[in-house]
């Protein structure tokens, strides 16, 4: 009896039959994460680059307009037309805009003000339309669904309690003169 047990546990060392499923079972879940990953990244990088194509195509229309300030409605449009593939542009998109000194020049607040569908809906921030020659400095924030909130990239995103997280863009123009 021991000499079969015997026989029967060096035969089963001795077997290698199933050694590729270990190596799957331990390395799939590593593959799994890294190609989620690199799915939420390629999102969150072609919603970055379309809402920072909207805000140049938006911009490019104010600068060369007809020298009528645009309110805060009409940039917004204008950013998510030009921003194709954002869904919910304009419920989701907020913008901040105010006039620059050049010689003495002072950045935005840190803390950026975007939209959150926890909370009741916010006036505009601060959102002067520039005059002729004057240095304007506009910033957008745009929030999204993570595709996968829960995954590597998503839990390391910084998320408001609705669990939306926050692409921000920031440019500089100056109104041209009509």
């Amino acid at each position: 009896m021991i000499r079969l047990l015997k026989s029967r546990l060096a035969r089963f060392r001795r077997d290698e039959s199933g050694s590729p499923t270990v190596e799957f079972v331990l390395v799939f879940p590593l593959y799994l994460g890294l190609m989620a990953l690199s799915v939420e990244l390629g999102m969150v990088t072609l919603r970055h680059t379309l809402l920072e194509r909207g805000l140049d195509m938006a911009v490019r229309e104010v600068r060369l307009g007809t020298g009528s300030a645009p309110s805060h409605d009409q940039i917004k449009v204008l950013v998510c037309e030009n921003a194709v593939m954002i869904s919910s542009c304009e419920s989701n998109l907020r913008l901040e805009m105010r006039p620059a000194d050049i010689r003495v020049f002072t950045a935005l607040d840190a803390t950026v003000d975007c939209t959150d569908r926890s909370e009741e809906s916010k006036p505009v921030r601060e959102f002067t339309p520039g005059q002729q020659n004057q240095l304007m400095v506009l910033r957008a924030c745009l929030k999204y669904d993570p595709l996968f909130p829960e995954g590597i990239l998503g839990s390391a995103l910084t998320k408001d309690v609705s669990g939306q997280a926050a692409i921000v863009s920031t440019t500089a123009f100056v109104q041209e003169p009509t």
